[in-house]
């Protein structure tokens, strides 16, 4: 077993069987798209159409609004019918472009190859990952041009592929570490080529070894003289967050508040840098990614290929349905994955998963007090103290959960896993940050 790993962390039941032997199959395209102009962590997309205009696959529809942001291209060839708010997956409603499909995918003139990965200068490939609308696929939504352009005080020289995919259930980057590891390398290559670093790291959890043996071999394959390493990784959840995936792979150690580039280290998702891949090769924008559909509470599982704007409920539609029993639909995996009220929400770049549960896994239990067992502490990877800061929120002590350090939790959710008492940790560690991030801004 590896050794590579960190501190902390749990060992949920993974649920990875009814997906990761299923190959990546295309979903079918919607009558109707719905593509919100927030797809990111930043500034929202303006929109640059209007209704009656007809729009091609992988035009661009939405020109961000700050440096921080992404802009967004249609997924499928149409006419734009509406521009209006609609439902999104965090919660609010937001501006988004209804454009519908007229079956053709004609694809937009600007959709072709560019120079070779070797003739590409860094600038180049930096304007191409932000003219492609390139953003953190592992749910972050990070905008990738702007991770590629650290300050120039600061010297990248490790970039590092997250492979581990540690929530439960989730097997999309698993599958595309099986059947696109070629592009996987390259877009690590192009990462590296970009910031100027030596080193490239792949780390994927050693209770996958069909895709460490699939990566491993595209590596030895590659083509360019880039120091790439595959590195197995402890099971353990959360093992694929930033923080805990520069530690298990270089040992050095991202300070509070910090940024991964404060240790010269720039993390990107599998789905990224196939995504960097295709924007290179094709001239392809990021219109559509690949979505596990699971869960006991979905007849048929899988893995898609989906259209950005696709309705979450279309997309169950094509695994069958749900079951009679289904009680809960979260995107995302059930450890960081957000609950949803609706089914009538529309996947986007940050979508990697479709998650519904029965009662079996959502059944309530009573809140107790604090029994100061100390387990939530034990588990946290960011050596926080979970039940002091949950205390301080739940009494609206903000000023003191600040204090206890809840702006450095990243809501993994081990300390709510763990809980003897059920007391719902990182909701309150939510909410406290909320507040802070208020309050500062005042």
């Amino acid at each position: 077993m590896s050794e590579r790993t960190f501190v902390g962390g749990i060992h949920p039941g993974y649920f990875k069987e009814s997906t990761s032997g299923i190959p990546i199959a295309p979903a079918k395209a919607p009558s109707q798209v719905i593509i919100p102009l927030q797809q990111n962590i930043g500034a929202p997309c303006e929109a640059i159409v209007k209704v009656g205009d007809e729009v091609k696959m992988g035009q661009k529809i939405g020109e961000p609004k700050g440096f921080v942001s992404a802009p967004i291209h249609a997924s499928v060839s149409g006419k734009v019918s509406k521009i209006e708010p609609f439902n999104h997956p965090m919660g609010t409603q937001v501006l988004a472009v209804f454009i519908e499909n007229d079956g053709q995918d004609t694809p937009d003139e600007g959709m072709k190859p560019n120079k070779s990965l070797e003739e590409l200068t860094p600038e180049e490939i930096k304007a191409i990952s932000k003219e492609a609308g390139l953003v953190g696929m592992g749910g972050a939504t990070f905008p990738t041009h702007v991770k590629l352009s650290p300050p120039p005080e600061i010297q990248i020289d490790t970039v590092i592929i997250n492979g581990a995919e540690c929530e439960p259930f989730l097997t999309a980057d698993h599958r595309l570490m099986l059947e696109r590891a070629d592009d996987i390398v390259f877009g690590l290559q192009a990462f590296m080529k970009a910031l100027g670093a030596t080193r490239g790291i792949i780390g994927i959890e050693d209770n996958k070894p069909d895709a460490i043996s699939s990566v491993r071999k595209a590596v030895a394959e590659s083509s360019g003289n880039y120091n790439i390493e595959v590195h197995p990784l402890h099971t353990k959840y959360p093992q694929g967050a930033e923080k805990m995936l520069i530690k298990a792979t270089t040992g050095r150690e991202v300070p509070p508040g910090a940024l991964p580039m404060a240790v010269n280290v720039v993390n990107q998702n599998t789905g990224t840098a196939i995504a960097m891949a295709e924007a290179i090769k094709f001239g392809k924008p990021l219109y559509e990614r690949v979505v596990t559909v699971t869960g006991p509470g979905i007849k048929k599982p899988g893995n898609f290929l989906v259209r950005n704007g696709t309705l979450i409920r279309d997309i169950i539609e094509q695994c069958g349905g749900l079951t009679s029993d289904a009680r809960k639909l979260v995107l995302g995996g059930p450890m960081m994955g957000l609950a949803q009220p609706t089914d009538e929400i529309p996947a986007i770049k940050g979508t990697s998963g479709v998650l519904v549960l029965t009662e079996e896994f959502v059944k309530e239990q009573p809140i107790a007090a604090c029994i100061k067992c100390g387990k939530c502490v034990e588990v946290c990877p960011m050596h926080l103290l979970p039940s002091f800061i949950g205390a301080a929120s739940e009494k609206k002590v903000y000023d003191l959960a600040e204090k206890y350090g809840a702006m450095d939790c990243f809501e993994c959710g081990c300390c709510t896993y763990t809980c003897p008492a059920k007391r719902p940790l990182v909701q309150w560690i939510r909410i406290a940050k909320g507040a802070i991030a208020a309050s500062r801004k005042k």
